[in-house]
């Protein structure tokens, strides 16, 4: 027969144990909170190493690219990151992107994140776009230091032309006013233009109005030849230039925010008293 001593010890070993596995619920249940509030999502985010090893601590130079089909994302990020797959397993089989993806690599020692969106510009339904642009912003958590809108250059051979002031106005819809001081525009396909054409040329004709609808971004762009055909050091210099002025972005304006950030962090305080509240609690009564 159990004695009155043991039974008190058994009973103060089932209230730990039970409290501990309180604990251990707590901490499983903010874990996959806070990997739901960071979008964090094993199967859409992927890394790739140029040189070295990420750094969890130093978040590095975060990038979100959208712009209309055809004009070049994807094959930009590539030459930023160095990829050569042929098609991300999130794409459709036309290798168009289906959903917003994050992809990292260090380049040249610089850790650089970039958020890969599908046609946010395009004929889908305003419900779709939204959810999308929501779930870029938070793939890029907490805000990324340019937005990139990628568009085709105006002439460009055996293309029609991409409309930039319906481009700037609908990026502006998505994420609102705020980000016009982050959007940078880059001008893909610069290899079918004139020679001796260059963008100082193109906002001096001001052809279709581009430097008016540049001119809400600040004017901020560059030309980039995104071709198969381009020599990988001629690439690679393209990719070093953008960056450069990206940085130089960073280092003058910092990153956007948006209020879904704001209304994430506030949450996660929010969260992080209840529970140190109630983990409290706990440890107090053992």
């Amino acid at each position: 027969m159990l004695t009155h001593g043991m039974l008190s010890l058994w009973s103060g070993v089932s209230f730990i144990v039970g409290t501990l596995r309180g604990i251990f619920k707590v901490v499983t249940w903010s874990s996959k909170l806070w990997r739901f509030f960071t979008g964090v999502n094993k199967g859409h985010s992927s890394s790739s190493t140029i040189s070295g090893s990420l750094s969890l601590n130093d978040p590095g130079l975060r990038l979100l690219l959208v712009g209309p089909s055809g004009a070049g994302r994807t094959q930009l990020v590539d030459a930023f990151l160095g990829c050569t797959e042929d098609r991300a397993p999130w794409s459709s089989p036309s290798g168009a992107l289906t959903e917003s993806v994050r992809r990292r690599a260090l380049v040249d020692g610089q850790e650089v994140t970039v958020v890969d969106t599908p046609d946010l510009l395009g004929q889908r339904g305003d419900g779709w776009k939204a959810r999308e642009a929501l779930r870029s912003l938070q793939l890029s958590t907490p805000g990324p230091h340019a937005v990139l809108l990628v568009i085709r250059v105006p002439g460009a051979a055996g293309c029609v032309d991409q409309d930039a002031a319906l481009a700037v106005r609908a990026t502006l819809a998505l994420f609102g006013a705020g980000v016009a001081g982050h959007v940078f525009t880059v001008f893909t396909h610069a290899d079918s233009l004139a020679p001796g054409q260059t963008l100082a040329t193109l906002l001096g004709g001001d052809a279709g109005g581009l430097r008016a609808a540049l001119s809400v971004c600040g004017l901020r762009a560059e030309l980039v030849d995104n071709g198969a055909h381009c020599p990988p050091e001629d690439r690679r210099r393209m990719c070093m230039r953008l960056l450069e002025r990206l940085e130089e972005m960073r280092a003058l304006s910092g990153h956007f925010v948006h209020e879904l950030h704001v209304r994430e962090e506030r949450m996660k305080e929010e969260l992080l008293a209840d529970m140190s509240s109630e983990l409290a609690g706990k440890l107090g009564s053992m």
